[in-house]
């Protein structure tokens, strides 16, 4: 529990006190966000904001998740490494997205092309090294078998090794890729992506915290989980709500600062790694379903316009749609959270009804 409480603290306080400095530094060096024209009108106000803002919640959980193991004095494991590489990874893409959008003064950064490459090299190095590194108990950081609560009997190397190995390359990919872009497209109001980030990652730390409580390797019970190493995934879970809790005091309306496509991929390379190395893949989708609703609102739109020529939202992502509704962002905010919240107590829910059988034996 120590180094929980301890990457978790460390990280809101870095967070807390280093992002104003970032921003004195971006203010100092004019970079500035910018504002996509076919936006909502009120968007303009923003622009100028300094944005970039991820580089101060990944440097925050890094050096949380450090510190956490030095003051411990435990080593790091392959599980928290790797998510943390996945963060780490597809926060330097976005970094160089945010880069090109300020350094050519445009509204676009990387070609979709290029964002795709790192994002596909980033996930295929991760998926690679997950299923190494075993343990004593021949355990892995992710296994070769589709995840809900636990590995479901859904094997990816039915027609071998090799091909299991691939074909999981494949379903990381994917999960990176809708975890990241989810993410991305919730980061369009001011503490809206931060928050929700709160809100999931927090959900995993009870999560990992309960799994390492009841972990295949010291429990004889047939509902044990085998999550490789379960504690050190609540430390990257612990650090990441206090890095995004200490970045929220000064993203939330009216934003000093954004976090950009540093933080939004960085964020959703994070939450990908952490339902894989859980083994929760599928349940995840449940517990982050605000995400997966933001997401599902631009693939309909896009999909409903294609095919009818009509739109079935004002526009898309759906917090623009309330926008011009005419709700408030202070309001669209909360009450995402609030869906959120709900979305996470059901993923919860559900992964504590799994327990149940556990607890009355």
């Amino acid at each position: 529990m120590i180094p929980i409480l301890v990457a978790g603290g460390c990280a809101l306080f870095i967070a807390l006190w280093g992002t104003p400095l970032f921003i004195r530094f971006l203010v100092a060096k004019k970079y500035g966000q910018f504002i996509r024209d076919d936006g909502p009108t009120s968007h303009s106000t923003k622009r100028g904001t300094p944005t970039m803002g991820g580089a101060v919640i990944i440097f925050a959980v890094l050096t949380g998740y450090a510190i956490a193991h030095a003051v411990t004095r435990s080593w790091p494991t392959p599980s928290g490494l790797l998510v943390l590489f996945l963060m780490a990874g597809l926060g330097a893409v976005g970094f160089a997205d945010d880069f090109t959008k300020i350094s050519r003064q445009r509204s676009l950064g990387l070609t979709p092309k290029a964002k795709l490459t790192g994002q596909f090299l980033i996930a295929t190095v991760f998926a690679v090294l997950a299923l190494q590194f075993p343990d004593s108990a021949g355990l892995t950081p992710a296994s070769l078998n589709i995840s809900f609560i636990r590995d479901l009997p859904i094997n990816l190397a039915f027609a071998g090794t090799g091909v299991g190995i691939v074909l999981f390359a494949i379903w990381s990919n994917f999960l990176v890729a809708a975890w990241s872009n989810g993410v991305n497209l919730t980061d369009g109001l001011d503490g809206l992506a931060t928050g929700a980030t709160i809100i999931f990652a927090g959900a995993y730390v009870l999560i990992s915290f309960w799994q390492w409580r009841q972990s295949c390797v010291t429990s004889l019970s047939s509902l044990c989980y085998t999550a490789r190493d379960p504690l050190d995934t609540a430390v990257v879970a612990a650090a990441i709500v206090g890095a995004c809790i200490g970045f929220l005091w000064w993203n939330t309306s009216p934003a000093k600062i954004f976090m950009g496509d540093t933080g939004s991929l960085a964020l959703g390379g994070a939450l990908a790694g952490l339902t894989i190395v859980s083994r929760t893949e599928i349940l995840g989708a449940i517990i982050g379903g605000l995400f997966v609703i933001i997401s599902l609102s631009v693939i309909i739109q896009v999909g409903s316009f294609k095919m009818t020529g009509k739109r079935v939202f004002r526009m898309a992502p759906l917090q623009h749609h309330f926008e011009l509704k005419g709700w408030g962002e202070v309001t669209i905010v909360v009450r995402f959270w609030i869906v959120a919240a709900l979305c996470a107590a059901t993923g919860m829910g559900i992964f504590y009804l799994d327990a149940i059988p556990r607890l009355a034996s």
